[in-house]
C-alpha cells in the first residue's frame, strides 16, 4: 500500500531533513507534498537524489489528497492546520508541543510504545493526530526503555546539553555569526539567544514557569511520564551549548531492582535504536559531531552509580533534527503504513 505523504514546514531545517529521511528509507509514497507559507510557494526542494518537489501554500492545500501529513512548522500552525487535516482523514504527525499532552492524542516513539498508534484514529474516538516528542525527550526514553523493563526505572536526573538546531535555522546562523564575529573583533549581539552563545553556555532553554524550571525541562518530565510510565519521577536541568547539531544528556537513573552493570550494557546493545560505544580510553565515547547525521542513540560512559543502592550513570547523544524530529516522526508514519492505517 502507498500513502500520499505532505510535509508542512519543508522549507525549515526539520522539513529539509523530513523530506530527505523519506528518501532515504524508501517509504512507500504514491506523491509527495512539499508544504510552507505562501511566500514560499514555487520553490523547488531536493527529494532524494534526482527528484525536485516545488513548494505548495499551507493556506490553499486540500488535505484530502493526502493520507499522512508531516508538521514541522511551530505549535500555532499545527493549531489551525492539524485539526482541519485530520478532520479531512488524513493522519497527522506532528513535531511541535500543541497537542502532546492531550488525552486523546497519543505521543509515540516508535521503539518504545508502539502499540499506542491506533489511539489517534477518530473511528477509536481520536483525532487522527500523532504526536512526536521534544527531541531531547525522544533520545532519552529510546535509552531507558530496556533500563525500565529489566529493572523499573523509578527515578531519572538528566543535564542535558543542546545544541542550536533545536532552536532553528536562525539559532544555527546566530552561532555561525557570533562564532565569526568573535575572531573579528566585533561586538556580540544577541538575537535569538538571551546571552551570547558562541563559546559559552545558556542553563536556559524555552520560557521560565512560575517553579524555576523552564518549559524544556517540564517537557521531559510530563512526556517520559506518558511515553513510558506515569510512576517514573524526572528532572531534568537543561541548558544550550555552542553545537550545530546533536544533542547530549548526562543520565542518572534510580531503580526498583538491583541493577547488574554488564547486564544493563548488553540489553543496550541489544536493544532496537540504541548503539553502544563504550570503551574506557580516550575516544572510547560519542560525541555530537560523530552522531550528526546519524540515526542511532548512542550509549557511552555507562557506569554504576555509586551514591545509591540502585543506580547507573551514562552518556546519551543522539542528532536532534534526526531522531529528535524528522526520523521518529518517518518511522512513526512507518508504523501506519505497517499496520495499514487510514484516518478514513
Amino acid at each position: 500500500m502507498s500513502y500520499n505523504v505532505a510535509v508542512v514546514g519543508a522549507t525549515g531545517a526539520v522539513g529539509r531533513e523530513m523530506l530527505q529521511t523519506l528518501a532515504e528509507r524508501k517509504f512507500p509514497a504514491a506523491k509527495v507534498y512539499a508544504l510552507a507559507s505562501s511566500k514560499s510557494a514555487g520553490r523547488e526542494l531536493s527529494f532524494g537524489e534526482d527528484d525536485v518537489i516545488k513548494v505548495q501554500a499551507l493556506d490553499s492545500f486540500d488535505f484530502s489528497t493526502a493520507d499522512i501529513a508531516l508538521f514541522s512548522a511551530g505549535g500555532e500552525t499545527a493549531k489551525i492546520f492539524g485539526p482541519k487535516a485530520g478532520d479531512s482523514g488524513c493522519i497527522v504527525i506532528d513535531n511541535s508541543s500543541a497537542f502532546r499532552m492531550d488525552d486523546d492524542v497519543p505521543l509515540i516513539v516508535p521503539e518504545v510504545n508502539p502499540g499506542t498508534v491506533t489511539d489517534m484514529l477518530k473511528q477509536n474516538g481520536g483525532r487522527n493526530i500523532i504526536a512526536n516528542p521534544n527531541c531531547s525527550t525522544a533520545q532519552l526514553v529510546v535509552a531507558l526503555k530496556p533500563l525500565h523493563d529489566a529493572y523499573q526505572v523509578r527515578r531519572v536526573v538528566v543535564s542535558t546539553y543542546q545544541a542550536t538546531s533545536g532552536a532553528g535555522r536562525p539559532a544555527m546562523d546566530e552561532l555561525f555569526n557570533q562564532t565569526k564575529g568573535i575572531f573579528v573583533n566585533d561586538e556580540v549581539r544577541p538575537e535569538l539567544f538571551t546571552k551570547q552563545i558562541a563559546f559559552n553556555a545558556i542553563p536556559h532553554i524555552d520560557v521560565f514557569m512560575d517553579d524555576g524550571f523552564t518549559k524544556e525541562e517540564w517537557k521531559m518530565a510530563v512526556e517520559t511520564k506518558k511515553i513510558l510510565d506515569p510512576a517514573i519521577e524526572l528532572v531534568a536541568h537543561c541548558v544550550r551549548i555552542p553545537v550545530f547539531i546533536g544533542h547530549s544528556e548526562a543520565v542518572f537513573v534510580e531503580t526498583n531492582k538491583p541493577v547488574d552493570e554488564k547486564e544493563a550494557r548488553s540489553l543496550l546493545r541489544e536493544s532496537e535504536g540504541v548503539s553502544v560505544i563504550d570503551h574506557r580510553a580516550d575516544e572510547g565515547y560519542v560525541t555530537p559531531v560523530e552522531a550528526a547525521g546519524e540515526d542511532a542513540v548512542f550509549i557511552s560512559r555507562l557506569r554504576k552509580d555509586i551514591s545509591v543502592e540502585n543506580g547507573l550513570v551514562f552518556w546519551c547523544v543522539s542528532d536532534n533534527l534526526r531522531k529528535g524530529a524528522a526520523l521518529n516522526s518517518v518511522q512513526i508514519a512507518e508504523l501506519v503504513a505497517e499496520k495499514g492505517l487510514s484516518g478514513r
